[in-house]
């Protein structure tokens, strides 16, 4: 049902069963897909959102980014199926440089919530109120992230990382951590939301293994790596890759 004081520009695409509020704006170049619910006063253009979606009132999605270099040219946010938008929420389309901004599937984007241009955002994650995500981050699957959180651009947030509430975020976080303060540092393993996601306590062990190899022995960091890339764990080879192409450098207890 889409309510007849809704704005709809005739270049969007609205499929079947999608609900669509009083007073929301559909700009152009929106696509809006089946089972999708659009809350009243919500405003988006040049977005594509996916099935079974809900967007809560007063988000804007998909507007001009807050970048000075950018220059008019036709960009866009997609937003992967079955994600939760909540009240007030900012999602910018990307820029020149990316081409869009990505949220993935089954996320939660609490309140009052920012996500910049050029984001990739992976499947499942949660992003706490009033938490604000500069350009160009990626965030890895299942990572959590606190109320009040904030991330300086180009930062990653690697998969089921988990970020205490007002961490500020200048480094990249490994995966499976935690992490914590102004400037965040590491405070361990996100153990708890590993054993949610059902991993098994075999490969929880052997990424508390590498924890311990990368950040509580005498290892230089480089030394570190090398002892191991061995491993048989994809878990930890994830961990190694996402040292190893960190262009910020990583984050330490």
């Amino acid at each position: 049902m889409i309510h007849q004081t809704a704005i709809i520009d005739k270049t969007a695409v609205i499929e079947d069963n999608v609900e669509i509020g009083p007073y929301a704006v559909i700009g152009p170049e929106t696509i809006i897909k089946s089972g999708t619910v659009v809350h009243g006063q919500c405003a988006m253009e040049y977005a594509e959102i996916g099935r079974s979606c809900e967007i809560f009132n007063f988000s804007s999605i998909g507007k001009r980014p807050q970048d000075l270099k950018y220059q008019g040219e036709k960009t866009k946010v997609t937003v992967g199926d079955g994600t939760t938008v909540r009240e007030f929420v900012t999602l910018n389309r990307g820029t020149a440089a990316a081409g869009q901004t990505i949220i993935g599937k089954n996320c939660l984007i609490m309140a009052c919530a920012h996500v910049a241009h050029d984001c990739i955002v992976g499947d499942n994650v949660i992003i706490g109120y009033a938490s604000g995500i500069a350009g160009h981050v990626e965030i890895g699957d299942n990572a959590i992230l606190s109320g009040d959180v904030g991330i300086h651009q180009f930062v990653r947030i690697g998969k089921f990382a988990m970020l205490g509430g007002g961490a500020k975020v200048v480094m990249d976080i490994i995966p499976y951590a935690t992490a914590q303060g102004d400037r965040a540092v590491l405070a361990g393993l996100n153990i708890v939301g590993m054993k949610r996601r059902k991993m098994k306590l075999s490969e929880i062990e052997e990424v508390r293994t590498a924890y311990r190899v990368l950040f509580m022995s005498k290892f230089t960091l480089n030394d570190a790596l090398v002892k191991l890339e061995g491993s048989q764990s994809a878990c930890v080879q994830e961990i190694i890759s996402f040292v190893k192409s960190s262009q910020r450098g990583i984050a330490r207890p």
